[in-house]
């Protein structure tokens, strides 16, 4: 119910984000019909239909992608012929004479013909086809929800709440709008002066759409941005951390809860299925990581020296994998991943993010203790802090009749990807590539599950990144459909790394890297040599530079020299 709320909240902040200006027009367009019989309808058709379309996105890839298309040329073609008949009364009876044969009255303007409820619908439905809106915080927490979990009701619902808020702003003005019209007409005798207006914004919006500026320009614009409104509200309603226990001398940890039932993995590896009653007397580490996450496999040399230090004196390491990308739900590829990374304790697959959705986690990776009573003592979010996750084990081993337990503290990994982070608090950001997630791209227009040519700019500042060649660009990730083409990054940090996979065929896909337009030397990561080559032979996650002293800005370009790769993400340590 709260994410219910907080989408519809999104929805109706959606009024003060720049991409509604090009819709703006279409709704205003009959501000002064009866709203009960055109302003409602016509916004219950806007969102019912954007709502639609995102589930059938969710649902069924490219080809509801290129379905939405077709149907937004027609739409903009029906809404031009609403601008056009709005600057001229003749035009309008001539273009209605076609629509009012065929039942459809969007662009009537003749008497009583107008007030056509079905007509009204048929223009929401029209403009729900071109609305784009800005994928704000919790516009993007719903996308990144679809893409995660595929269409569902609950993604259905989820939509339809946030352009339900979207047509109750947009419904309030309206109102508004349609009152200071009418007297206008009254009193100004303005009526024609302001519909013909109207029907050169009608126009505009088409052209704005048309050109994609409401997917492009208009997302960067900051007019009354409320991406800090937004966040505040996503805030208010996630339920908040819960602060670290501070271990004292002497002091029993508290009971944060009981364990959830582990039922819900949907396989097992390294063991059979574990339960909370065969765990009873053992005292239990829960690590959530999915294997192409940087910050879990930097924190899994330890997870793994836990387990192998404390395995005869009680203590039980169970990793559950919660994927992030579709491939990460692939037994075959976390079997694979577990055998690569040395992982041999008891691995459960949360593939439908029940046992992740028992613990209420929302990190990667998270890390829960529990006693030999099934109770939740302590935990830990992220990277770091590991002496203390340590001590934490060793006090619940005590408390649990432990002696003689090994000394000392398990250390980190010296090379590699699973090495400690730089801790450089300039380093570039995670970057997603799929347009669901993607933040500072630049260069031209991503035209979302359609292969086109792009083109990298000529310069670009730190954190920008762009593509460069024929790719097609989904919500999770890009891929590569003719060789030769390029990613270009102007990153800081010490390592950068990027989650790549190659096509269904599995060929290697050849690739070659340089840092300022130079091969790598000294420089190059563990997937590449010193002058820049390396191959995508699996979907993982990649450590392209690992830079010899510093973290400072530099330019990466990453060249395919063969087709079909998969780029998903870049984490930088």
């Amino acid at each position: 119910m709260l994410v219910l709320i907080l989408a519809y909240l999104g929805g109706v902040l959606t009024i003060l984000s720049p991409c509604i200006l090009p819709v703006l027009p279409f709704v205003f367009a009959r501000s002064d019909r009866p709203f009960m019989r055109n302003g409602l309808p016509m916004l219950l058709g806007m969102a019912v239909t954007f709502a639609g379309v995102a589930t059938l996105a969710a649902l069924g890839g490219g080809w509801a992608v290129h379905a939405n298309q077709y149907g937004r040329y027609v739409a903009m073609v029906v809404l031009a012929f609403l601008g056009l008949t709005l600057l001229s009364t003749h035009l309008a009876e001539w273009i209605s004479r076609p629509f009012v044969a065929l039942g459809n009255r969007l662009s009537q303007r003749s008497a009583g013909e107008g007030e056509s409820v079905w007509g009204a619908v048929g223009l929401g439905v029209a403009t729900g086809l071109l609305w784009a809106p800005c994928a704000g915080p919790i516009l993007g927490l719903l996308l990144t929800g679809a893409a995660l979990n595929g269409a569902s009701v609950q993604t259905t619902v989820l939509l339809l709440s946030y352009a339900a808020g979207a047509a109750t702003s947009l419904g309030l003005a309206l109102l508004i709008g349609g009152k200071v019209f009418g007297l206008m007409k009254r009193s100004l005798g303005a009526g024609e002066w302001v519909r013909r207006t109207l029907g050169v914004l009608v126009l505009a919006g088409v052209v704005a759409i048309a050109l994609g500026l409401d997917t492009g320009v208009l997302t960067r614009v900051s007019l009354a941005s409320t991406g800090s409104i937004e966040q505040k509200l996503i805030n208010a309603v996630r339920p908040p951390p819960k602060p670290e226990p501070v271990l004292k001398a002497g002091a029993p940890l508290p009971v944060e809860g009981h364990i959830p039932s582990l039922a819900g993995a949907t396989q097992w590896i390294n063991s059979a299925p574990l339960t909370r009653e065969s765990l009873n007397g053992k005292v239990v580490l829960v690590d959530f990581w999915t294997y192409s996450c940087i910050n879990c496999l930097r924190s899994l040399p330890y997870v793994r020296g836990w387990a192998d230090k404390y395995k005869d004196h009680g203590l039980v390491v169970i990793g559950v994998h919660a994927p992030e990308f579709a491939f990460e739900k692939e037994p075959a590829n976390v079997i694979k991943a577990v055998k690569d990374l040395g992982v041999d304790y008891p691995v459960a697959l949360d593939n439908d993010y029940a046992i992740w959705q028992g613990f209420n986690n929302q990190y990667w990776p998270a890390h829960y203790f529990i006693d030999t009573k099934g109770d939740i003592r302590s935990h830990h979010y992220g990277e770091g802090d590991y002496q203390h996750s340590e001590d934490v084990i060793r006090q619940l081993l005590t408390e649990a009749g432990q002696k003689n337990l090994p000394g000392g503290y398990v250390g980190a990994a010296d090379q590699g990807v699973e090495a400690a982070a730089s801790n450089d608090a300039t380093r570039s950001p995670e970057t997603y590539v799929g347009y669901a997630r993607a933040q500072n791209y630049v260069g031209t227009k991503v035209e979302r599950n359609d292969a086109i040519d792009y083109h990298a700019p000529a310069a670009m500042v730190a954190n920008q990144w762009s593509l460069d060649g024929h790719w097609n660009v989904h919500a999770e990730n890009a891929q590569l459909e003719k060789a030769g083409g390029r990613i270009v990054y102007r990153f800081r940090g010490r390592d950068l790394h990027l989650v790549l996979g190659p096509g269904n065929d599995n060929k290697p896909i050849r690739f070659r890297v340089t840092i300022d337009g130079k091969p790598p030397g000294a420089d190059h990561g563990m997937d590449t040599d010193a002058d820049g080559n390396g191959s995508v032979t699996t979907q993982r996650l990649y450590q392209l530079v690992r830079q010899a002293s510093g973290s400072g800005e530099r330019l990466f370009t990453i060249e395919f020299l063969d087709p079909d790769v998969g780029a998903y993400a870049f984490t930088f340590g």
